[in-house]
Formats: structure tokens, C-alpha cells, sequence
């Protein structure tokens, strides 16, 4: 297919792609740089078609952000509190039923788990988390906590990343979300979550947590301090581990939103930004098979046009998403089946439903 780009430079990367020669840091750059959205969204497309044909995927999935107390208080989290303050919140195994009971006669296939890290909960709590969602939910997967918890889960008992991970599998782990991450630079880190682990112990858990077994998601948080070089740096990063393990199952980008944060001067990011990173990344992680457009952080309707930027996933249902939304997030705070299905086809794609393994439902 010949295409003719406003941007030249876009010309190599194209002749990269159709030749499957790996993209170097410079062409991420150039991709990022360059105003030729349309040329580098043909590119991501050809490859997106190319991995996953016509196909988009959704998932029945329901969130449980177990409690918003967190030591770490990050400066670009609006979710986060002290346990002191209005609002501060931990679910105890009952709360958890009920949340789980509230919606039991839908067929949420997948529940995705992720909370702050408050120091009054032990090891035990986790592993009872997981043991009740999985009494109440047998069929479905439970795919639940970053590789921060996971870090600080090994140290409250003292085990090794393999260790831990074992006790969570055996307590109904079935997969992990790909959040913690932020953006793999070590300055950002620094300025903005220095009380969070740094890039190189992200990683480091991320690969034995492959190598235990576990499939996981992998991130990106874009849209606030951070330079083009660092995003390409962190999908380098990504795709180095990826060549190593197997063990991502998608990419996610992430649209930094900063109402109610302690950045909350910085501008939300522009649609251009948001198919742009979705583009770069099919581009950049030629070793993913799926990359999703988060419709929570970005809406509905650039969701649809990021479809034919590279993304084949727009992840769920989603019920009933708290973090994003404490940020400012406009979306929806959940959509049903036939919301989802109708997306993709309005889109132009067929709508697949799918299990946490990309299995066909």
C-alpha cells in the first residue's frame, strides 16, 4: 500500500514497518514529533489490521478499589488519602460480598482489583480478599494489584517476588494490571512519586513476575511532565522485557488527568496526544498483541476514532471505576454490553467479547 505522507520522515519508519525491521529510539521520536497524525495513524493501522484483523475486543469486567489510604501519596494522584481525612476508606470481607453481590446476576467474566497501600492491612487481608472475591465470583478471573503492591506485600512478609506471588495464586490470583509504572524515568520518578519504586525495581518485578507465571498489562502515564524521549524510553523498556518473557498481554496508555491533584495547573491532554500515543505504541511494542484505548480516561468517542490509530481493545465495562474519575475524568463511571458493542460497530469493527486471555466469549 503506497501512502503518501505530509511528514518525509515518516517515509524510513513506513519502509521499517513493511520490511518488519524493529523501530529504533529516533523513529519513536520522529513519531512523536511529527504533526502528520493522519500519516503515523495510516502506519499504526496497517500494523493494528495486520496483528488482529477487524476485530475489537471488551471484556464484562467490575472494579474493586479495596481502599484509597495510602503512604505514598503521589503528587499526581487524586485517589490517595490519609487515613485521618474525610472520605479515607477500607473495605472489610464484607463490604467486599456486598459490592460483588450488588451485581451478581450480570456476567462480569473478570474483576480488577487494585488499591493504595495502607499500612493497617496485613498479608492475610490480601489473601482473604482474594479467596472471597473468587468464593462469590468462581468462574470469573480476578486480575488485581500492581507491581507497587506487590512489591510491598513481599516486604510486610518478608518473601521473595516468587514467594509472594505463589501465596497470591493460590488465594485466586489469576492475572496482574499493568498500573505503577507511571512513566520509567527515573527524574519524573524523583519529582513526582519518589516514595514509589523506581523504574529499575518496577521492572525487576515485573519480569519475575512473568517468569512466576503471572501475565500481566503494562502502562504508560502520559500528559504531565514528562519529554517525548522518556515515553520512548519507557516503550523500550517494555518491549526489551516483552522480548524476554511474553508475559504482557496488552499495553495500555494512560491520559494524565490533574483535577484534584497537586499538579492540578497542568492542561488535559489533546485528542492529537491521545491517538498519538496509542499510534506509537502499536508502532513501538511490536512484540504486544493488543494495545488498548482506555475509554475511562480519554471518553467514548475518542475511544471509537483510536480503533484506527493501532488500538484493538477498548478494555470493558468497567463497573465501577473510582480513580480516574476522583481526577476529573468525564467518562462514564460504567457501560453496559450493548453500549460497548455498539461503540465498535459504529466504528466500523466487529465486536469481540473476550476473557482476561483474550480467549473468545
Amino acid at each position: 500500500m503506497k501512502i503518501e505522507f505530509v511528514d518525509k520522515r515518516l517515509e524510513p519508519v513506513y519502509s521499517k514497518v513493511l520490511n518488519k525491521t524493529r523501530l529504533s529510539k529516533e523513529d519513536g521520536i520522529s513519531l512523536f514529533e511529527t504533526f502528520d497524525l493522519t500519516g503515523v495513524g495510516m502506519i499504526a493501522d496497517m500494523v493494528r489490521r495486520e496483528k488482529n484483523s477487524n476485530k475489537a475486543y471488551y471484556i464484562y469486567n467490575q472494579h474493586l478499589n479495596y481502599t484509597n489510604i495510602c503512604k505514598n501519596r503521589c503528587l499526581f494522584c487524586a485517589y490517595a488519602k490519609d487515613k485521618e481525612e474525610d472520605g479515607a476508606y477500607s473495605f472489610s470481607m464484607p463490604d467486599v460480598e456486598r459490592n460483588l453481590m450488588d451485581r451478581i446476576d450480570e456476567p462480569v467474566n473478570e474483576l480488577h482489583i487494585v488499591g493504595g497501600l495502607n499500612v493497617a492491612l496485613g498479608f492475610d487481608y490480601y489473601t482473604d480478599l482474594l479467596k472471597t472475591v473468587k468464593k462469590i465470583r468462581p468462574k470469573a478471573h480476578i486480575k488485581a494489584f500492581t507491581c507497587v503492591e506487590i512489591d510491598y506485600l513481599s516486604k510486610l512478609e518478608n518473601l521473595s517476588i516468587a514467594e509472594t506471588i505463589d501465596k497470591l495464586k493460590q488465594a485466586g490470583l489469576d492475572m496482574m494490571p499493568g498500573g505503577g509504572a507511571e512513566v520509567l524515568s527515573k527524574r519524573v520518578h524523583k519529582k513526582l512519586f519518589n516514595k514509589k519504586i523506581d523504574r529499575d525495581r518496577w521492572l525487576e518485578i515485573v519480569e519475575k513476575v512473568h517468569k512466576a507465571g503471572i501475565k500481566t498489562n503494562a502502562t504508560m502515564l502520559y500528559g504531565h511532565i514528562e519529554t517525548i524521549e522518556e515515553r520512548v524510553d519507557h516503550l523500550i523498556a517494555l518491549r526489551e522485557v516483552q522480548d524476554r518473557t511474553d508475559g504482557f498481554s496488552a499495553f495500555i496508555p494512560l491520559a494524565f488527568h490533574s483535577e484534584n491533584t497537586r499538579l492540578s495547573e497542568l492542561p488535559p491532554t489533546t485528542a492529537v496526544d491521545d491517538l498519538k500515543n496509542i499510534a506509537v505504541a502499536r508502532l513501538m511494542l511490536d512484540n504486544f498483541d493488543h494495545i488498548k484505548a482506555y475509554w475511562v480516561m480519554i471518553g467514548e468517542k475518542l475511544a471509537q476514532v483510536a480503533l484506527s490509530y493501532g488500538a484493538d481493545d477498548l478494555d470493558g465495562t468497567i463497573i465501577e471505576e473510582k480513580i480516574t474519575h476522583t481526577a476529573g475524568a468525564k467518562s462514564a463511571k460504567g457501560l453496559t454490553k450493548a453500549q460497548m458493542e455498539n461503540m465498535i460497530l459504529e466504528a466500523g469493527f466487529l465486536p469481540i467479547q473476550r476473557d482476561s486471555f483474550y480467549n473468545e466469549i
